[in-house]
């Protein structure tokens, strides 16, 4: 994939230099979850598994410690769905009429997370959790709430004002989240 990415994904490779190879992905291995939340995505996108170009999916490990999390995000243009191999997630979503659907997880559980719909997944026991997500989209685009809000230069009093956070909390969210302003 060395042509940049258009509306309709990635150029296709010609046919006679495609081999089996560009249909298997064997680097779906545990990622690092020593950062602030505790959590890892390995992804198996169009840009790591050139296969997935034009399938309309792709796939990621989901690695999250104890006390890990994914904090609420959304993904604007395709729906995830999540299987639990190992341990215990609560997860859940909001609706756009702001209901709020919820489940504790357990090994073989699978959850969907409809598109645009801001959701997250919390490891809730007491051993590290892994999942595996799957995407409706071989890139799946990704905004998470936490930065979008406090990991910019958003000038804080605007923040304070739509959000009913005062000064000293914005602040130290700023601060955790490396924003400015």
């Amino acid at each position: 994939l060395k042509t940049p990415q258009g509306l309709a994904g990635y150029s296709c490779k010609k046919l006679e230099l495609v081999t089996v190879d560009d249909f298997v992905f064997s680097r779906l291995h545990a990622g690092n979850t020593s950062n602030l939340i505790k959590a890892a995505v390995t992804p198996a996108f169009t840009a790591q598994f050139p296969g997935v170009n034009g399938l309309g999916i792709s796939i990621a490990r989901l690695d999250l410690a104890v006390g890990g999390v994914v904090p609420m995000h959304t993904h604007p243009d395709c729906s995830e769905i999540i299987v639990v191999i190992q341990g215990i997630i609560d997860a859940g979503f909001v609706s756009s009429a702001n209901k709020v659907y919820f489940k504790t997880l357990k090994t073989g559980d699978i959850m969907v997370f409809p598109q645009g719909l801001l959701h997250f997944q919390i490891n809730a026991g007491t051993t590290p959790a892994l999942a595996y997500v799957s995407f409706s989209s071989p890139s799946p685009g990704v905004q998470i709430l936490d930065f979008a809000l406090f990991g910019n230069d958003l000038p804080s009093n605007i923040i304070e004002e739509t959000t009913f956070l005062d000064d000293a909390q914005v602040k130290k969210l700023k601060g955790v989240l490396g924003g400015t302003g």
